[in-house]
């Protein structure tokens, strides 16, 4: 079920911030379940794992897959100067000209 994000309603609008785990299906709240005070739900940027996601990311662009499938991968070494990490082809160090 997801979590959803509520505001306690104030003049001020610094009401308590909370969260609620309820069905997509159940209506939203109109009162703080604990208080009673009027609140309003907050729409926040969703939380998804997708297969662009952190471990999935660092794996495809691992030393090792990335010269599997025929790249190289240089990392910057010093201003100016990228030394590779990972593959076969190209050179050892680029290194730009002053």
């Amino acid at each position: 079920m997801p979590i959803y994000v509520y505001q306690v309603i104030t003049p001020a609008g610094d009401g308590e911030i909370f969260e609620v785990q309820q069905s997509i299906a159940d209506p939203a709240l109109t009162t703080h379940p604990e208080s009673g005070l009027p609140v309003q739900r907050v729409y926040t940027a969703p939380n998804l794992a997708l297969k662009h996601s952190g471990p999935a990311q660092r794996s495809k662009l691992s030393a090792e897959n990335l010269a599997r499938h025929g790249f190289s991968r240089y990392e910057k070494a010093g201003k100016g100067q990228y030394v590779k990490t990972a593959g076969l082809g190209g050179p050892a160090a680029i290194r730009a000209e002053s």
